[in-house]
């Protein structure tokens, strides 16, 4: 039965499935042909099968089907229209048409390009029209496309030992997609893949561990265009498996994705595709995880575990996902932080949550409610088919709630109603009256919706419906609350084992909620308990995780959870805990050849820092047993190294691992490998020789190590020469490191070698080195001595240099020698500078050379006098056989206020005093200018003449006491404790006491250089001084070059010094 009008509300409701039918043919109305045919429901065209949106026409296709379906009541007509203008297949007797549908068949007569263009397909009935994409039909880039190719090429085999991980690169060439990646052997087997085996995403094929039966030397990555009918081929591979006695077992590592962690982001629509491939032996297992939420039901899991897809992704599924590869040695994870964007879709349905109350002619009140998904429309097409309407007031549907929302979300606050006719719905704010702004939407059902809800919005609204029947209001309550939001969220963190690691949560929320507020941390979804007790290693303050004294159990993801009662936000965070490398384990020793041996082993943990290099030491039984040395480091990504032996040793080896936090614990030992003897690989070094004496020569050497002997019975064999003579070499075998050549020239070169040799051979061709035998003194004094006087303290002396074939060994210097002191100045030169002469003095020196023998003969004597002149007080220049030394000081005199002046001075000019002398000699100037001008005239005044005249007699007195003491001889107190307690200190040229002499009876002096043969020389002093002004000099308190006074034969006198009043001693 059909109506025999249309309602307002039908008409409506047709307007809106056919625009939806229109725009939408996948959500389109579908009402099954069995009810269509009973009740003869009119329905508008639906289309049901279209061809792509774009099409390419290439030439080797027989024919090009444009498909356009579509169903509805009355049955559709199809038309079509070609970029943009009406087409009619019809009027082209080339296309093939069907009968009843708006498909048609372009065949391929050689005229494709003839059919380019942009195509529509139109379904009609007197219903509406429903219309599909446009449809772009295209020729390809080239009449005849190009075929991909591959690369030529020549690729290496690859050798991989057993048990080793092998990547076989295919890098397929660019193509009409889609693209199809085949791993085959030349004779089109496909290469079986498994747990071990696989092709990865990129077509690489991937081996977690090599077995012997990978040997193939065809390998061969086919790469397949169905588009374009072409499939091409990569030159073969071959991968050659080195056998093994026993394949080292490791644990996993990823050779898909790199890293720890990535970051994937997808639009909302996309097909996710994450990919994990370890290598490891055993066979490592993959797990898929999505760390605080159970994975999504659509994903898929394919490629043996090693690939999860989620196909059409949404909103939903964003968050961190993990991959985690074991086996029995460990695991290794990577973390994928996966983020979706929504489309900026809105699709706006005018029917959504409707529902309307209909009378049937029977009396019987029906209800037909829609769901709100537009295909269930056909339940309000069915009901308005089969219905008559009576008038009703207005009946509410769905009664406005109180609701509570938080600031930012959006708020919809149902109200529909229903009647005859249709009642309208308007809303009203209490406090603004009308609700007005791009925020609020009142929807065609009633319901009104606010967007992005502010404080402002709290408030009463009231939702008012009426029809010609009546009218009805209710009013609902909105409370806005601020959200609750994490302003600073715990970041990924990475701590060493062993210390403290801090994860930072904090949050703004409602103040009303401020009783209910609670952060709370989980750890792998799981709450930490805080038990706050010290054996506790959490700690919650201020907001910040504290774990302390962090270790690997740690590790993990952290979730910081801010929670109301009303909403809550969440936060997450990686903690990786860094430690040295765990100890390598089942280290074997194979390839033994002789004194080479390879060395194997599996890397331990590298705790979350990859280990950088290994360090191989050994440990010998014969030498040294118990202690470990070093052998050799290799890189952080070797698993293995060959290890270069000595012979005749004993040995057993253990590696540690290395990484940026440091060395690891070492590995258990290996067994012990001895290996056979052999000749020495080396000869001594560091050979050395010297003379000693005129006619000897000393050779000494570093030995050999023990562990360098290489085996029984080492011996060394000197062998030497005199350079550019034509003799024999002479040679000598000894077991000591050293050897004395007798009867040599004097300071005469040598070539001298050195070969190791044991029981079972000669070592090397050894290296000549060059020596000169032992040295003897000079034997020429400098020639042409002058002086000429710079200025009353400084002169210079200038000499001829000595032939070196009369130094008799290597120059050390010269030296100057006057009155029993002696300067020396280093290094090839024929001038000096001689600074810190008294002025109006008489001075004779003479110059000589050295060597490390000793001194040669001296030169002439030169005399010279200073002129006068000189420094008035304070320290004045020092002779070379008289210390003179001034010194004022002031003292003030407690009793009378006046001013003490203590002048002291120790002079000796031609007899040396022994020890130290200190004369004060006291003036007591009882006269000062402040006095006098109290007591005027007392110059004048006979007892000042008196007291005057007592000081001077004191005076005399005093000197004639140093005159007798002096001449009669003595000894000072303080030089016998000095030669109880010697004060090295003070005999140097730097010494600062008060008028020093030095006793040199037939005894060394001190601080002066002695000959290379250890004896003492008579001649030779302690004092050196280089050239004046250009280079460094060596100073007395006094400015002056003084030293130590050095005799041969003269007897020392010594005098003693007393005072009546104010002596000092030093």
């Amino acid at each position: 039965m059909r109506l025999s009008r249309w309602s307002p509300g039908l008409a409506l409701l047709v307007g809106v499935v056919a625009s939806i039918c229109a725009f939408h043919p996948t959500t389109a109305i579908d009402i099954p042909l069995e009810v269509v045919g009973h009740v003869n429901i009119e329905q508008l065209p639906t289309i049901t099968e279209a061809s792509p949106s774009s099409l390419i026409a290439f030439p080797f296709d027989e024919s090009f089907p444009m498909t356009c379906e579509a169903k509805g009541n009355p049955k559709p007509e199809f038309w079509w229209t070609k970029n943009g203008e009406e087409f009619d297949p019809y009027q082209d007797p080339r296309l093939i048409k069907e009968k009843n549908s708006g498909t048609f068949v372009i065949p391929n007569t050689g005229n494709l390009t003839e059919y380019q263009g942009t195509y529509r397909c139109y379904a009609s009935n007197k219903l509406g029209t429903a219309i599909t994409e446009e449809k772009v039909i295209e020729p390809p880039k080239h009449s005849t496309p190009n075929v991909p190719k591959f690369p030529k090429e020549k690729i290496d085999p690859i050798e991989v030992e057993e048990g080793q991980p092998v990547i076989l690169e295919c890098n397929p060439p660019k193509g009409i997609p889609p693209l199809q990646i085949y791993w085959m052997t030349i004779g089109l087997q496909h290469i079986e893949q498994d747990d071990r085996v696989s092709i990865g995403l990129n077509g690489d094929l991937f081996f977690s561990n090599a077995l012997e039966k990978d040997s193939h030397r065809d390998y061969c990555c086919f790469a397949a265009f169905p588009k374009i009918r072409t499939i091409v081929q990569k030159n073969a591979m071959s991968v050659i498996v080195k056998s093994t006695n026993s394949i080292m077992e490791r644990k996993p590592s990823l050779l898909m994705p790199s890293g720890v962690k990535s970051e994937t982001q997808l639009v909302k629509g996309d097909e996710l595709l994450l990919e994990c491939i370890a290598e490891g032996f055993p066979t490592p297992m993959i797990e898929w995880l999505r760390i605080d939420h159970r994975l999504p039901d659509r994903v898929t899991i394919e490629n043996h575990g090693k690939l999860l897809s989620i196909d059409q992704v949404d909103e939903d599924d964003k968050g961190k996902y993990m991959c985690k590869a074991t086996n029995i040695h460990g695991m290794a994870v990577h973390y994928f932080d996966v983020s979706v964007e929504g489309m900026c879709v809105y699709l706006k349905n005018i029917l959504a949550s409707k529902s309307h109350n209909f009378r049937t002619l029977s009396g019987h009140l029906l209800r037909c409610v829609n769901c709100g998904l537009v295909p269930s429309l056909v339940a309000d097409v069915l009901c308005l088919s089969l219905m008559l309407v009576f008038p009703e007031p207005p009946q509410w549907v769905s009664e406005p709630e109180s609701q509570l929302s938080m600031i930012g979300s959006d708020v919809l606050i149902n109200c529909s109603a229903t009647g005859t006719p249709q009642p309208t719905i308007q809303w009203m704010e209490d406090s603004t009256g009308s609700l007005e702004g791009p925020r609020f939407t009142v929807h065609q059902n009633g319901s009104l919706e606010i967007y992005n809800v502010e404080k402002e919005d709290m408030g009463q609204y009231t939702c008012y419906t009426k029809n010609t029947e009546g009218t009805s209001a209710i009013t609902a309550l909105l409370d806005v609350k601020d959200p609750t939001k994490i302003f600073q969220a715990p970041e990924d963190l990475q701590v060493l084992i062993g210390t403290t690691a801090q994860l930072s949560c904090l949050a703004m929320y409602d103040n009303s909620f401020s009783g209910d507020f609670e952060i709370v941390w989980e750890k792998d979804d799981m709450e930490i308990a805080l038990n706050h007790t010290e054996n506790s290693g959490y700690f919650i303050e201020d907001g910040i995780l504290q774990i302390v004294n962090v270790s690997h159990r740690d590790q993990g993801m952290y979730k910081c959870v801010a929670s109301t009662p009303m909403d809550q936000d969440t936060a997450s965070a990686l903690l990786m805990v860094l430690d040295i490398p765990h100890a390598p384990e089942n280290l074997v020793l194979s390839e033994h050849k002789g004194r080479s041996v390879k060395l194997k082993w599996i890397p331990g943990e590298d705790h979350n820092s990859s280990t950088t290099e290994f360090i191989i030491e050994y440990e010998e039984s014969q030498w040294e047993p118990g202690t470990w040395r070093e052998l050799q480091r290799v890189p952080g990504n070797h698993g293995s190294a060959v290890l270069k032996l000595y012979g005749h040793v004993n040995y057993r080896f253990r590696v540690s691992g290395v990484n940026t936090v440091g060395r690891g614990r070492p590995s258990e030992p290996t067994e012990r490998y001895k290996t056979p003897p052999a000749a020495p690989d080396k000869n001594p070094e560091n050979i050395k020789i010297e003379g000693h004496l005129p006619h000897e020569m000393d050779i000494n050497w570093e030995p050999l190590s023990p562990i360098e002997h290489n085996g029984p019975g080492l011996e060394y064999k000197v062998s030497y020469k005199r350079q550019h003579v034509e003799e024999d070499w002479q040679e000598h075998v000894v077991k000591r490191h050293s050897f004395v050549v007798k009867d040599t020239p004097t300071f005469v070169p040598y070539e001298i070698r050195i070969q190791a040799r044991n029981h079972h051979g000669w070592g090397p061709e050894p290296k000549v080195v060059t020596g000169y035998s032992g040295e003897d003194f000079p034997s020429a004094a400098p020639d042409d001595v002058a002086v000429e006087v710079m200025n009353n303290s400084l002169v210079k002396v200038s000499w001829m240099r000595v032939h070196k074939d009369k130094l008799h060994g290597h120059l050390g210097g010269y030296r100057t020698h006057g009155d029993k002191h002696t300067l020396t100045f280093p290094g090839d030169r024929n001038h000096a500078m001689v600074p810190g002469l008294t002025p109006f003095s008489e001075y004779s020196l003479i110059i000589m050379t050295f060597n490390r023998r000793g001194n040669g003969p001296g030169s002439h004597a030169v005399n010279f006098k200073t002129p006068e002149g000189g420094k008035t007080g304070g320290e004045r220049s020092v002779p070379w056989n008289i210390l003179i030394r001034y010194c004022a000081t002031e003292e003030e005199n407690k009793l009378s206020g006046h001013k003490l002046i203590v002048l002291c001075r120790c002079k000796h000019s031609s007899v040396l005093m022994k020890g130290r002398v200190k004369v004060k000699v006291l003036l007591f100037l009882l006269l000062s200018s402040g006095l006098a001008s109290i007591h005027g005239g007392i110059s004048t005044q006979g007892w000042f003449i008196g007291l005057m005249c007592v000081a001077a007699l004191l005076t005399l007195m005093v000197l004639i006491a140093c005159f007798v003491n002096r001449n009669k001889g003595g000894k000072y107190s303080v030089k016998e404790k000095e030669d109880l307690h010697p004060d090295l200190e003070s005999q140097g040229i730097h010494d600062d006491t008060f008028c020093e002499y030095s006793d040199n009876d037939e005894k060394p002096l001190k601080g002066s250089q002695h000959s290379l043969d250890g004896q003492i020389k008579a001649e030779g002093s302690g004092d050196s001084l280089v050239d004046y002004g250009d280079e460094d000099i060596q100073f007395n308190e006094d400015g002056s070059f003084i030293g130590e006074y050095a005799g041969r034969k003269e007897k020392k006198v010594s005098m003693e010094v007393k005072g009546t009043t104010n002596q000092s001693t030093a």
